[in-house]
């Protein structure tokens, strides 16, 4: 009898996720494209920031080159996510983690391509959990041939929920962010991870808290 009012339980969070969306957010998402590399003139003032909302999509594609061009001219990248310190300082080893790799220069199958959705809640390990209002920011470094440190930072704001229209289409835009700083950084779960031996029921009560909270 427990089990199946543990299975009810369940039917009852994953329909409440699913129905207490909002309507636009099933039907619409935004992508904003950015292209990693040198040649991006919005990275060489080294303020390139974008605006999102929940449940948008950051799609960042690598460098790609013909085979005629020789290894040694391509650009790799590693890409961090990183907290405002790391952001201003271009460093990752202070408070940071590894997000992508752009290691194929000369894929077949055209530039690697790594995307981001702006979520509150992902079930995934790779996963990452945003909040509206606060500002997160994405860095890489490489050391050129001339020895000069080479750093490519975006800063990306998620905007709150009353503040958002949604649109159709793929946009590369730029905004102005003037909001307050946060020198944080959320990992998956934070601070919704349940603790070792948690229950199932503790666990089922989280995932619905979640809903809850996506609701507002």
């Amino acid at each position: 009898m427990l089990q199946m009012e543990m299975v009810i339980f369940v039917c009852l969070v994953l329909l409440m996720c699913v129905f207490c969306q909002e309507p636009s957010s099933k039907v619409v998402a935004d992508r904003y494209a950015v292209f990693w590399n040198r040649t991006n003139a919005k990275f060489h003032r080294g303020d390139y920031h974008i605006d999102v909302c929940i449940n948008d999509y950051l799609d960042v594609y690598c460098p790609h080159y013909e085979d005629t061009v020789p290894e040694e001219r391509t650009e790799r990248y590693v890409l961090y996510m990183v907290n405002y310190d790391g952001y201003s300082t271009c460093d990752h080893t202070a408070k940071g983690f590894k997000r992508w790799e752009c290691n194929r220069p000369h894929s077949p199958n055209g530039p690697l391509k790594f995307s981001e959705k702006f979520q509150l809640f992902t079930p995934f390990s790779l996963g990452f959990e945003f909040r509206p209002g606060r500002e997160y920011y994405y860095i890489s470094s490489t050391i050129a041939e001339n020895g000069r440190k080479t750093c490519l930072k975006l800063k990306v704001f998620v905007r709150p929920s009353n503040s958002c229209v949604k649109t159709i289409g793929v946009h590369d835009r730029v905004f102005d962010v003037n909001d307050k700083v946060d020198n944080t950084l959320e990992p998956r779960g934070y601070p919704s991870t349940p603790l070792p031996g948690a229950s199932p029921t503790l666990i089922l009560l989280q995932m619905l808290c979640h809903c809850i909270v996506a609701c507002i």
